[in-house]
């Protein structure tokens, strides 16, 4: 992977998981260190069974009282995360699962969570997903229209 240069608007990185998620969610974050990006970590922090609603309210309310720009939140298939962080208004949670469709969240939705299914996305692939979502501005213009809407 090429070093990659956060969008001045992204300084502040948050990730969280829940079990099911654990690995890959230590990977990225290992990732994203040694790419020399700041990450807090909001847990959890070992593999035991947990609830991904409190997870992906934690780091929800962080991006919403903007204590973290962005957030990753990962769990089996990414979907239970992204319905959970969705009930909290602000937040834009996008499950992504190829390039384009990552590159659209931000374009186009100005997505600030992107989450990923552990059981789906291979450890090389997300490392890429995290990288296009933290590099790729949102577009505005008709698209800002659509997401006042929210």
């Amino acid at each position: 992977m090429s070093n990659i240069k956060l969008n001045p608007i992204f300084k502040t990185v948050c990730i969280a998981s829940d079990h099911a998620g654990y690995y890959l969610k230590e990977d990225i974050k290992n990732h994203l260190i040694d790419k020399n990006i700041s990450v807090f970590d909001i847990g959890p922090y070992n593999d035991q069974s947990v609830d991904y609603p409190d997870y992906a309210k934690k780091l929800g309310n962080r991006i919403k009282h903007k204590k973290s720009d962005v957030g990753i939140l990962v769990c089996g298939s990414g979907t239970g995360m992204a319905i959970s962080a969705n009930k909290i208004k602000t937040i834009r949670a996008a499950v992504c699962y190829n390039l384009k469709s990552t590159r659209l969240s931000r374009q186009h939705n100005n997505a600030n969570i992107i989450t990923l299914g552990s059981r789906f996305t291979k450890k090389k692939l997300s490392f890429k997903l995290v990288e296009i979502f933290l590099t790729t501005k949102f577009e505005g213009g008709r698209h800002l229209r659509r997401v006042k809407k929210i």
